[in-house]
């Protein structure tokens, strides 16, 4: 059994947030490697339990001009088919798109998501979503539903499509299941001109948003996991490897 999950970010101080937490809860240790830093990615992805790529503020389209997005594209391909459970938040599940041949663009308006934003599941997907609906966002770009992928999730908002998955085991968010409440703090902090953009909720309404729904979020990503098959390490394999 594999017990290590790897952390993409993209940023020098990017963390993984709840989902993190989470992971670490249930006894993974997290591979942490930010490939714009020229963090090499490891050649075999079935050395992992699970991939997991966050957000950044750059685009899935900036392989052109960054390296390692290019990098995170190619990868990308190689754990779908490698069959290793994939997580790809915001910028990494617009990456997961971009890799399967979808592709990422802006609101035509400069509309953004940016604070807690109701969801609806697609036909089929409601028992996916029956701990929360709503989910934090803050994004400026959105994804099409690339060929082959299930979409799950629709938005209310400016931005239409919210998840999909990819074969079994591969899902792609729109929205950030990993927010805390230093995160929000954080993000509204060093993105505070975005609050201003067409789509921007005041930073009043995101520390709401989080103390109605960050329980119910929490319950919806553990039972993500357990869909993947990330059920946990069993405690003397984890006492082992440490």
């Amino acid at each position: 059994m594999q017990d290590k999950v790897l952390i993409v970010v993209h940023q020098k101080h990017s963390t993984p947030g709840r989902v993190g937490e989470l992971l670490e809860a249930r006894g993974y240790h997290l591979d942490r490697l930010c490939p714009c830093l020229d963090h090499p990615l490891p050649p075999d992805p079935s050395e992992y339990a699970a991939v997991v790529v966050f957000g950044g503020p750059m685009s899935a389209n900036d392989d052109h001009c960054l390296a390692g997005i290019g990098r995170e594209i190619d990868y990308t391909n190689r754990v779908l088919d490698s069959g290793v459970p994939y997580l790809g938040i915001c910028l990494g599940a617009q990456i997961l798109a971009r890799a399967l041949g979808g592709s990422v663009t802006p609101h035509p308006q400069n509309h953004v998501e940016v604070g807690y934003t109701k969801i609806e599941p697609v036909p089929g997907a409601e028992e996916m979503f029956e701990h929360s609906r709503f989910f934090y966002q803050w994004h400026r770009e959105g994804f099409d539903v690339p060929r082959g992928a299930t979409l799950l999730a629709t938005g209310t908002g400016s931005f239409p499509n919210q998840a999909f998955r990819v074969g079994e085991n591969a899902y792609g968010l729109q929205f950030h299941p990993e927010i805390t409440l230093a995160m929000i703090h954080r993000w509204n902090l060093g993105g505070g001109h975005r609050l201003h953009l067409p789509g921007a909720q005041p930073k009043r309404a995101h520390l709401k948003g989080f103390e109605l729904f960050n329980d119910g979020i929490e319950r919806w990503t553990n039972a993500l996991f357990d869909r993947m098959g990330l059920f946990g390490v069993p405690l003397s394999h984890a006492e082992a490897a440490e």
